[in-house]
């Protein structure tokens, strides 16, 4: 998935701990070859190929992620959204090589096939279709979540009573630290990565970290982030980290994003109105903002 899954079990034997590791990979790595852009074959791909033809029949768990996808593309009115492939790297490359910014005209061209409620699912046939031509969606903004739920479900199946599933920042923990006390969670300093800012004592919890600070390109001296607005094609501005906290990592993989576009204020009003989930906000000038149900420390 291009990034680093880190697997922790603690209240297990050495062997049997590393056997229900080797199951964990497995499944990330099943769900990687369902869900990658990166492999022809993959039902993504050919959802996308076939956009403005055909709808494209899927198997039940690539329907059912998509369905969810768009229920939180409706919660964020828009903010969330898988059909933000078509925003691909002609428009915004960031790496040491990007100099300017992108045509203006170009990122309207390209916004416009950025419409969730293009994405046309049939339960009874369980296809997918892509109204228009040109349009792609991608997972990037909800796999790494999912695949640790399931990476998470195979080994509490197996007997895992304690462990942690770290999805390059994104956690899910259950259980206890083998001390017997929760597990403390570090909340990144988006200036001093190896610095936490706060923790948090959580279990059986999930973690999402949305940030400006590590895909970044400077352009005449202004810092431009890869957390892109799906309505402008232009990166947002404002906020350096949401860090967001629920039972679910697909969950909270999904809205940590939405919430940086939303901005502080709209998206601090629409969290406090979800039960279950709660929200850190770091700003541009380090000005720290919490949901009503979190107490850092």
């Amino acid at each position: 998935m291009g990034n680093n899954f880190e697997f922790s079990v603690a209240g297990m034997h050495q062997d049997q701990a590393e056997d229900c590791i080797d199951e964990a990979i497995l499944e990330v790595k099943r769900i990687e070859k369902l869900l990658t852009t990166f492999d022809q074959s993959s039902q993504t791909n050919q959802i996308n190929a076939k956009a403005g033809i055909e709808p494209v029949p899927v198997d039940q768990e690539v329907f059912d992620l998509i369905e969810r996808s768009l229920r939180i593309s409706a919660l964020t009115q828009g903010a969330f959204d898988i059909t933000y492939g078509s925003l691909d790297k002609s428009l915004w490359n960031f790496d040491k090589n990007m100099t300017q910014l992108p045509d203006s005209d170009q990122a309207r061209k390209m916004v416009r096939l950025i419409n969730y409620r293009n994405v046309i699912l049939d339960s009874k046939a369980q296809t997918v279709f892509l109204r228009e031509k040109g349009m792609r969606i991608g997972f990037g903004g909800i796999g790494k979540g999912y695949a640790a739920d399931r990476a998470k479900a195979v080994m509490t199946a197996l007997g895992v009573q304690h462990g942690i599933v770290n999805a390059a920042g994104d956690l899910t923990v259950w259980g206890n630290q083998p001390t017997g006390e929760p597990w403390t969670i570090g909340i990144a300093d988006p200036d001093k990565r190896e610095f936490p800012f706060g923790s948090v004592t959580l279990t059986n919890t999930s973690v999402a970290t949305s940030g400006n600070y590590e895909k970044f390109v400077m352009i005449d001296g202004i810092k431009y982030s890869h957390t892109i607005d799906p309505k402008t094609g232009y990166p947002v501005d404002g906020i350096k980290s949401t860090t967001i906290i629920c039972p679910s990592a697909e969950l909270a993989d999904a809205m940590a994003t939405p919430v940086m576009v939303m901005g502080i204020k709209a998206g601090l009003g629409l969290i406090n109105q979800v039960n279950g989930i709660a929200c850190i906000i770091i700003d541009d000038y380090n000005n720290v903002y919490t949901s009503k149900n979190i107490k850092l420390t």
